[in-house]
């Protein structure tokens, strides 16, 4: 267990005698955050701010828990109340570009990144500041340290010139207890990773038999919220191997040369620890196109990463790399060669049968009334699981809403779910107006068949 992990149990320890101490929550929900536990962050400041309504942090927290689970149109609502005030904290100027740029306003994504700096330099967000193409970075003065704020919100220091101690990375070697038995559906899609990644370690002699490496990359793509993560997890799970999650703030570094390195540290950990998975979640801020970046700084992290898959200086035997992104069509082409990202798979919305079993699981466990799945799974059409879980969440706290007044807690029905999809909309709707355009437009060797086939375009 990681000492992150330590920290999230004990605060739940400590809210299970004080649930109504609202910074109590607000830090657990920090602390989910840091660890991309997203959804359980969520409903921590949702609940911290009916302790407490109004508090900005707890606001803050909920903005970018929505953002990072894709539900852009909550997190704009939530950051434009932050806005109104006048002055406005930077981290919601911060969150506001990266959904101006989601939206394609990159030049009111810039004006808003250049604002939060101005307003507080520890803000600056080397992933958001490569994507937005801005200018230079300011050089830090001689002697003085300085500070950024990674995209979890946490600031990360930066040692002075004169500092000799170890910049090694603090990667966290997870070991998941999830498998695919935990994965609602997708059937195809775990399918696709077997065939890649678990069988040719479960029969390493008959693969090697076809000079069948046991490695390489698979790259899933498709609409936030719909389970790669997960997915990544449950895979390092279902063959018991390590688990490396890597984000852009693992790799990316304001300092000529320092991205490199701390890719290359990345593979070496995950060689040292095979079999292991080594999972780069939003790849496309890590392996963007070349050919749009300005900076020569940005194509040699890329080239890095390059190498890095090809096992050019060490065996990437027993390493198992697979990446998510929302935007494939921003990743370099170089990635999609034969032992790179060889195996692309779309992720799309779970299916009646997944949406089925989405819900089955995420009310396991809870009090729940003869609920007809089937007819949820009908009513949910396009739903993310991401949305589900919003399904769920809003009839529990309904639920909890009751009891309350009552005095006596009720199991869910079927009717109440009913009633919170109503309030939940599907959030994969502005991911697919993107990408039509692109599997109608910019299709070439059919890299976006699937998109094709499930729009039926």
């Amino acid at each position: 267990m990681t000492a992150n992990e330590e920290s999230i149990n004990a605060l739940k320890d400590a809210l299970k005698v004080s649930p109504d101490n609202a910074p109590l929550r607000i830090h657990l929900g920090d602390m989910l955050n840091s660890s991309a536990r997203y959804d359980e962050a969520e409903k921590e400041f949702a609940t911290a701010l009916t302790l407490s309504p109004g508090n900005e942090t707890a606001k803050l927290g909920l903005a970018y828990s929505c953002y990072q689970l894709g539900k852009y149109s909550q997190a704009l609502v939530i950051v434009e109340d932050l806005l109104k005030k006048s002055k406005p904290a930077a981290k919601a100027l911060i969150i506001h570009a990266r959904l101006l740029l989601n939206d394609g306003q990159v030049e009111r994504a810039r004006q808003e990144y250049e604002r939060a700096v101005q307003i507080d330099p520890a803000m600056t967000d080397l992933g958001l500041y490569e994507r937005l193409g801005l200018a230079d970075l300011p050089y830090k003065q001689k002697g003085a340290s300085e500070s950024r704020v990674t995209t979890d919100g946490k600031v990360r220091e930066l040692a002075d010139d004169d500092d000799d101690g170890d910049d090694t990375l603090n990667l966290d070697i997870e070991k998941s207890d999830i498998s695919f038995d935990n994965v609602g559906g997708m059937e195809e899609v775990k399918e696709h990773i077997r065939m890649k990644i678990i069988y040719p370690l479960e029969n390493q002699e008959m693969f090697k038999q076809y000079g069948k490496k046991i490695g390489g990359g698979i790259l899933m793509y498709g609409p936030p919220g719909c389970g790669k993560t997960f997915l990544a997890r449950a895979t390092a799970g279902e063959i018991k191997a390590n688990f490396i999650s890597v984000g852009i703030t693992d790799v990316l570094d304001m300092w000529c040369g320092e991205s490199e390195k701390h890719m290359h540290e990345i593979f070496e950990t995950a060689r040292r620890n095979r079999p292991c998975v080594l999972f780069f979640d939003e790849v496309d801020a890590l392996a963007a196109s070349r050919s749009d970046m300005r900076k020569s700084g940005g194509r040699n992290s890329i080239n890095q990463f390059l190498t890095e898959m090809d096992g050019a200086e060490s065996s990437n035997e027993g390493v198992l790399i697979l990446a998510a992104t929302n935007a494939p069509w921003h990743l370099d082409s170089a990635f999609r060669r034969p032992g790179r990202f060889d195996r692309i798979i779309f992720v799309p919305p779970p299916d009646n049968k997944a949406r089925a079993d989405i819900l089955r699981l995420t009310l396991k466990g809870k009090p729940v009334d003869d609920i007809d799945y089937e007819l949820m799974a009908k009513k949910t059409e396009k739903f993310s699981g991401a949305d589900l879980f919003a399904v769920v969440d809003q009839a529990v706290e309904a639920k909890l809403a009751q009891a309350m007044k009552e005095g006596i807690p009720k199991p869910i029905t079927t009717k109440d779910l009913e009633t919170s999809a109503r309030n939940v909309k599907p959030s994969t709707a502005e991911w697919f107006a993107t990408a039509r355009n692109y599997a109608l437009y910019s299709n070439q060797g059919g890299a976006y068949d699937d998109i094709v086939k499930y729009l039926k375009l």
